[in-house]
């Protein structure tokens, strides 16, 4: 997973050159989705779900579709750097933009810890003593920590890490999994294993089982990514045809790559590690030792190298975004301005950094391992998209003329995704939502801090109050739901009750919007003719 933000020193919009078609916007979506999240999600998606982790893939990947088309229309119709803490700034308040900054930031500050995670795992079938009992070990922990603070040492001089794909890489980074699936269902595929004639049929642990890994086995985490297009806007030929377009293929051609590459893991698994179920597999390196197992060395190979290449990449791309997030955070004074300071020398915000690597920490040191860290985490980053598509609706209502229309029917889209995400919110189960909600309230604390030193504006309170509410309301239903909770609420009606949650969270979000826009209203919208002129005419 890697993903792009615009940087606040870029250049006008009238600067740029307009030379990415579709293709090239597609590839930039594409190589954003596609990261190391398919090197571990499958393993893990098969331990909680069987074969009917591909019904995973397909729900997550169509939740993000939803999602998706409604931040391009968003993004298109207010076009600001982190778009993503800003939109809900701008149409809900400070309280809102809090939790979703706090949000984001938790996800993205964990990237780098959980891409460490990945490359020792993968690492400890050359290097012993890194990976033992499912979680790093010490030794793991330490040099988890040493990679941490290289990507920081990276971005500490200067060092600028442009997150733009270019289509070399992307071709690359579809190569390897490619190529994975093709040789696995060429020289190894036991379809018994997919069809449910063995080892407790195509759905071993029911169907919820599939549905709560979609946070839980890193499915959200492997398809986030997607938004560079939106970011690219201003070098787009024709953006309004071309970016919608372009984002929809490329999560659809995601899709089609993760299904193919769970339906391979599925398809190659041994029989003699299914003796206990696929709760039982337990692979430190799941594509390479099947690659091993089917005598394909050289595949192997490649796949430890892929391992370490591909998510220190990311990982060290994350680092310099985050710190930008972290610096974005404190203009708004949604973190202490301090972190807003620029080393004079580099011009890095050196002490974002800092703060990022005590969060990673605390990450890694707990939790240990890849799916941990992602299972706990990544339903943030889904929060964070989530508050999205109450901005896009607050906007709509408040100023229609202001819309781009880049996607039509963002009305009913828009509701149905945020009642999806809430259930993927609640699917992931009590174990990571006790652990993932709670970090977004104790932002609130945050937040009355800021009141009684600055603002004291009990309006923001009121208008921001429906998502604590929400978010409270999600926490009692898991606990009391069938998800790992209590289960004095029985399925399927844990899943109609916080279905109601998604709707009462919406409507009165856009209540709250409404309060707050009425207050305050959104900025001047900036002048179109950039984004629609025609490629051959200047911007």
């Amino acid at each position: 997973m890697t993903t792009h933000l615009a940087s606040d020193d870029a250049p006008a919009e009238g600067s740029f050159r307009r030379h990415l078609g579709f293709w090239q916007l597609t590839a930039v979506a594409f190589g954003g989705v596609i990261g190391s999240g398919w090197l571990l999600s499958p393993m893990h998606a098969a331990a909680a779900a069987g074969p009917a982790s591909l019904v995973t893939w397909v729900v997550g990947g169509l939740a993000l579709v939803l999602i998706a088309l409604v931040m391009v229309e968003l993004g298109a119709t207010m076009p600001v750097a982190g778009g993503l803490v800003r939109w809900p700034l701008h149409t809900s308040g400070r309280l809102v933009a809090t939790l979703v900054g706090t949000g984001i930031w938790i996800a993205y500050a964990t990237n780098p810890p959980s891409e460490s995670a990945a490359m020792l795992q993968y690492m400890s079938k050359y290097v012993p003593g890194l990976f033992s009992g499912g979680r790093l070990t010490t030794l793991g922990i330490l040099l988890g920590l040493a990679f941490m603070a290289v990507f920081v040492a990276l971005n500490w001089f200067g060092v600028r890490l442009f997150a733009h794909v270019n289509l070399a890489v992307t071709i690359a980074k579809f190569a390897v999994p490619a190529l994975t699936v093709v040789l696995l269902l060429a020289t190894g595929f036991h379809a018994h294993n997919v069809t449910g004639a063995g080892h407790g049929g195509f759905a071993p642990y029911g169907y919820s089982a599939p549905l709560s890994a979609i946070a839980t086995a890193g499915v959200i985490y492997a398809y986030t990514g997607f938004q560079g297009p939106i970011d690219l806007a201003a070098e787009a030929r024709n953006p309004r045809r071309d970016i919608p377009r372009a984002v929809l293929t490329a999560l659809l051609l995601s899709m089609v790559v993760y299904l193919a590459l769970q339906l391979a893991f599925l398809g190659a698994v041994p029989g003699a590690d299914l003796v206990h179920g696929w709760q039982g597999i337990d692979f430190d390196s799941p594509f390479a030792q099947l690659a091993t197992s089917l005598n394909l060395t050289w595949l192997s190979w490649v796949l430890y190298a892929d391992a370490i290449v591909s998510p220190a990449g990311s990982a060290m791309v994350f680092t310099a975004e985050t710190s930008r997030e972290v610096y974005g955070l404190g203009q708004n004074r949604l973190l202490p301005r301090s972190f807003t300071a620029l080393h004079p020398g580099s011009g890095v915000p050196r002490r974002a950094l800092l703060l990022n690597f005590v969060v990673g920490a605390a990450f890694l040191l707990p939790f240990g391992n890849w799916q941990s860290i992602v299972a706990a985490t990544s339903v943030l980053g889904l929060f964070a998209y989530s508050i999205s598509l109450v901005a896009e609706a607050a906007v709509r209502r408040n100023d229609p003329a202001r819309m781009a229309n880049w996607v039509r029917g963002t009305r009913i889209i828009a509701p149905v995704a945020f009642v999806v995400a809430t259930l993927i919110f609640y699917w992931a189960g009590w174990t990571n939502l006790r652990i993932a909600l709670p970090l977004l309230l104790i932002s609130v604390a945050l937040y009355a801090y800021q009141q009684l030193r600055y603002d004291r504006d009990r309006r923001d309170l009121a208008n921001g109050a429906w998502l604590v509410l929400y978010l409270l309301a999600l926490l009692l239903l898991s606990a009391l739901g069938s998800f790992g909770g209590h289960h004095v609420i029985p399925a399927p009606w844990d899943s109609v009750a916080v279905a109601a949650v998604g709707v009462a969270g919406y409507v009165l979000g856009l209540r709250g919007a409404a309060g707050h826009l009425a207050a305050t209203p959104l900025p001047p919208a900036e002048p179109d003719t950039a984004l629609d002129t025609p490629a051959d005419q200047p911007a």
